[in-house]
């Protein structure tokens, strides 16, 4: 996953001031507290302009922001009074420049909103919130701002424009109409209503997320926790003698594969499963069902149907239709392979002293029995073999020079906001520096759940900005002195979050608007998820992974095992990412009026409507705490992981036809993906480096489903996207 930015990359986000040369209440404190002894009173001093966080204090934050608001505002006031002809250089390259000291700030602000909170930090949040709507909605729905961009957009073909500036015109234009501003006043007023409560109200679920999965940790006794190694279970012991097991924000519990008892793993999936839904503050069920009504109200507003409708202009599906396609035409796969799993599973049950019927929880547990019956494979096996800083140095890194030739060395004189993150300064083959790129690995209370990318710096020729970029993850941190070592999925997500990275700091464009992921959703994953198919490539895997007590390089023979058992419980991890999917599309496809009284009966049809229902495979997210959604910036758009895997897939399938990881792939991949931004559509984008359309083909044979009996040989499926 990686930080959207708002489309229009200068305008991100948030002013509760309208345009007009009148100061108000916000503008007046910000004139007040704003002076030098603020830490972003003057631009950072720092290699890349980063953020100097031994600097920051919270009280800096509140009248940063509205300063940088105010600024920006008289920067539009300048634009719209201009009485000279309407040019590419005094409209958009003006709004380019009229952001600055608000994207430093808030960039630094929504970072720590996110990977090291706490209640001051939080409290400012739910207050800026509704004015980061009204920030935005003060310029979108700007009538004279507007009229500027639109005589600039019909008069495109006779301004002689490079190719990047059409893409920007464009992007503004449509980012303008997208948010309302064809509207008539009184609706815009409506409309910024509704804006602000949604603000508030996403701020609101992501607040009792954090403080449920927080309050959600499990305590067990040593007994319960059969089947865990003396390492693991003393990084989970408390003052008392008991074990606090910290929530993951998936619905399965990835510790539950080492539960031997059935009571712990049962006591684990339900805490996890109902954390948001106690009737406390921290349940977010009224939260989630007014978030979905009103964005139902804000797309009924705007023209549309209903809010996937409007939210999905400009993807590569376009139209929830097309984006269900994707999903009907693999969820027959999926089902069909998770049913016989869940088959194989059970008849190993039956064979017990004491059988049952399989459950949900028990699913992880017994996979792991299976995997290592029919592939000699257990992943306690293999956890030695990824040691965190080696899979990140030796790993990553290693990947990022073979491909791309670029390389990292550690800064350890650029501060940090926590003290586990790390900082690396990269240089392109040439030893030119390309910018700075932060790592922050390990899960704690004041960070949110999940793994994410973000800039704190964006690139730009027109700004001079290199890139500033972070991960971060959540690791389980170990017990001090031991290492901290990887499960196979944990390796992936790295790569993942990397390929994200990857995306921003080898982003070559002029205008920050369309640098980096600023790209539609149904493609931002495709460089995340591309990256991730290195993680176990033998020439990558065997650099990094190592046994970290003897140094031995990790045998052939697991190897083999790991192949042989790559798409081991495909049919589940399908299924589960579909049916969350779904999920999302039939919440954001309700109207204004529809009537919900109970979530999870709502969540029970829709799965049952898709014919995704297995009671052994739960979606990825339960609604409650389905944080991508109703929380970030995934509305109507989970779809897209699942989406850009089939581009993922279609390409890598063309690495390996055209020689595997070789410097000459490496260069168009970044030339042509890389590097572009959203200085192109994204279909174009993709056509341009891969010759054709996208299909399911390289997707289904990667995944091995072409190997698995779940359609009749004269059944036929469309395989392009």
């Amino acid at each position: 996953m990686y930080v959207k930015k708002a489309i229009v990359g200068t305008l991100t986000g948030i002013s509760l001031f309208s345009v007009s040369c009148k100061q108000n209440p916000d503008q007046a404190e910000a004139t007040a507290n704003w002076d030098e002894s603020n830490s972003f009173y003057m631009e950072s001093t720092l290699s890349y302009q980063t953020a100097d966080f031994e600097k920051i204090k919270n009280k800096d934050f509140k009248p940063a922001i509205l300063e940088g608001m105010r600024r920006q505002v008289e920067a539009i006031d300048q634009i719209t009074a201009n009485t000279e002809a309407h040019t590419f250089e005094n409209t958009l390259v003006a709004l380019e420049k009229s952001s600055a000291l608000f994207n430093r700030v808030s960039a630094v602000f929504h970072l720590l909103v996110g990977a090291h909170t706490n209640d001051e930090i939080k409290a400012i949040n739910q207050e800026l919130s509704p004015k980061f709507a009204a920030h935005r909605d003060g310029i979108y729905l700007n009538e004279a701002l507007f009229q500027k961009v639109k005589q600039l957009h019909d008069q495109q073909a006779s301004l002689g424009l490079t190719s990047e500036q059409a893409r920007l015109l464009d992007v503004y234009y449509q980012e303008f109409v997208r948010s309302g501003a064809n509207l008539k006043p009184e609706q815009k007023k409506t409309l910024k209503a509704i804006n602000q409560e949604l603000a508030s109200l996403t701020t609101q679920f992501g607040d009792q997320l954090l403080a449920a999965t927080k309050a959600g940790s499990v305590t067990f006794t040593k007994e319960e926790l059969d089947g865990l190694s003396s390492t693991e279970m003393e990084a989970f012991k408390q003052a008392d003698g008991t074990y606090a097991i910290p929530l993951n924000n998936t619905t399965q519990q990835p510790i539950a594969a080492s539960l031997n008892k059935k009571e712990a793993r049962q006591k684990l999936f339900d805490a996890g499963w109902s954390r948001t839904e106690k009737g406390d503050d921290n349940d977010t069920r009224a939260t989630l069902v007014a978030i979905a009504k009103k964005r139902a109200e804000k797309a009924e507003l705007l023209g549309f149907k209903n809010y996937a409708e409007w939210s999905l202009q400009g993807s590569m599906a376009n139209k929830p239709d097309q984006a269900k396609k994707l999903m009907d035409q693999l969820s027959p796969y999926a089902v069909g392979a998770a049913t016989q799993e869940a088959k194989e599973i059970q008849d190993l049950i039956n064979k017990e002293a004491d059988p049952f019927t399989l459950t949900a929880a028990d699913w992880d547990y017994y996979a792991e029995k299976i995997r290592a019956q029919k592939y000699a494979l257990n992943l306690n096996e293999v956890k030695p073999y990824f040691e965190m800083n080696a899979v990140l140095e030796k790993g990553v890194f290693y990947m990022a020079e073979k491909l791309y030739g670029i390389t990292f060395h550690e800064r350890k004189d650029i501060p940090v906001w926590q003290e586990d993150v790390r900082v690396f300064e990269i240089f392109d083959e040439d030893k030119s520096p390309i910018g700075l790129f932060y790592v922050d690995f390990y899960a704690r209370e004041s960070k949110r759940g999940g793994a994410w990318m973000g800039n704190l710096v964006t690139q730009s020729k027109l700004l001079n900005q290199a890139p500033v970029v972070y991960n971060v993850c959540n690791y389980q941190k170990p017990a001090t002195g031991q290492p901290t070592l990887l499960s196979p999925d944990e390796v992936i997500t790295m790569f993942h979050e990397f390929g994200h990275g990857l995306h921003g700091f080898l982003s070559d464009v002029t205008y920050p608007t369309v640098a980096g992921t600023s790209v539609s959703r149904d493609f931002v994953e495709l460089p995340s998820q591309f990256h991730e198919h290195f993680a176990f490539l033998p020439e990558v895997l065997t650099n990094y992974a190592k046994h970290h007590e003897t140094g031995e390089v990790i045998p052939v023979s697991l190897i083999e095992k790991m192949k042989a058992a790559q798409n081991f419980t495909i049919g589940y991890g399908l299924t589960e990412i579909l049916s969350a999917s779904l999920l999302d599309m039939e919440w954001h496809t309700i109207s204004s009026t529809t009537e919900i009284k109970d979530v999870a009966t709502f969540e029970q049809q829709a799965l049952a409507k898709y014919g995704i229902d297995l009671a052994t495979v739960p979606p990825r997210y339960r609604s409650s705490f389905f944080n991508h959604v109703f929380g970030g910036g995934y509305a109507a758009g989970y779809y897209s992981y699942t989406w850009a895997e089939t581009l993922d897939n279609d390409a890598f399938q063309w690495l390996l036809d055209n020689g595997g990881m070789t410097r000459e792939n490496g260069a168009i991949f970044r030339a042509k993906i890389l590097s572009q931004g959203n200085s192109k559509p994204s279909d174009e984008m993709y056509r341009e480096f891969r010759g054709k359309d996208a299909t399911i083909d390289a997707y289904l044979k990667m995944k091995g489903f072409d190997q698995i009996n779940t359609f009749k040989k004269n059944d036929k499926i469309d395989t392009k996207i």
